[in-house]
């Protein structure tokens, strides 16, 4: 049996410059760390410990969930999940044109730049930004928070489509373009069918991340069991607020299993 050489069994040199790189970056890290220390008021962890009693008094009703109004609590999820899943149905919509049209091996620049400053723009803003403008427009109800979902996830989806048709075998496209097809025949016989699998994965993972989102939007009346969840919160009814808890795991728990199965099958 041979044994290698004592040589091969070293680490590649490093020049000077990667090793100089290194030591910028994580000396830079460290360094954002020591500077955010105050700012971010860190010096606040012992409080944790500090006021024991409190924590226990607070774990203690965590620790007794109250389903008295299971009823409520599960129709309520059920709302957020239609909320989150219009929300992502309407961002997909939103996200096929401009992920192609944002794609630098399909779009021209002079319509390429000025859609990725939009899916820019959509997914800067908060939720809660653009769910407060839609509740001020349609009023409180569950409207608002589908469309504060759809134009976020929408920025988001559009970014994500467009990553992946500028990774595609350009082979089928240009076999495609060979039997004299004309631009639009190409991306539908020729890009399409390559992102699809990939396309439908980003927005299963979406679709579990706005069933999580929908609950936040009930802090502005958006509707769902995000709202019931600030209600219990400001009437300190930590005991409710645990058993909305554990629906809302067990919702989001199943929507991941089934996203899971979904895209096995299709990736």
């Amino acid at each position: 049996m041979t044994h290698p050489a004592p040589d091969t069994l070293k680490p590649p040199a490093r020049s000077v410059g990667e090793i100089a790189f290194d030591v910028a970056l994580w000396g830079g890290i460290a360094a954002l760390l020591i500077l955010s220390f105050g700012p971010a008021e860190m010096r606040k962890l012992p409080l944790l410990f500090a006021n024991s009693e409190n924590m226990r008094q607070f774990g203690s009703e965590f620790l007794r969930p109250d389903f008295s109004d299971w009823k409520l609590l599960i129709s309520q999820m059920w709302l957020t999940i239609q909320i989150a899943l219009w929300g992502t149905f309407i961002a997909v919509l939103l996200a096929i044109p401009l992920g192609l049209a944002g794609s630098r091996n399909i779009s021209p620049p002079f319509i390429r730049q000025p859609v990725r400053r939009l899916m820019d723009l959509l997914r800067s803003v908060p939720d809660l930004v653009i769910g407060t403008i839609f509740v001020v427009a349609v009023g409180l109800g569950p409207f608002a928070g589908v469309m504060a979902l759809a134009l976020n996830t929408g920025g988001v989806l559009g970014k994500l489509f467009s990553e992946a048709v500028e990774a595609i075998d350009k082979g089928p496209v240009e076999g495609v373009r060979a039997t004299g097809a004309a631009p639009l025949q190409e991306i539908v016989w020729g890009v399409i069918p390559q992102v699809a699998p990939l396309w439908t994965s980003y927005a299963l993972y979406r679709f579990e991340s706005n069933s999580r989102a929908a609950t936040v939007l009930g802090l502005i009346g958006a509707g769902g069991i995000g709202q019931i969840l600030f209600d219990s919160l400001n009437s300190f009814a930590y005991s409710r607020v645990s058993a909305i808890g554990l629906v809302i795991v067990v919702a989001v728990t199943c929507i991941d299993l089934l996203s899971q199965t979904i895209r096995s099958r299709l990736i």
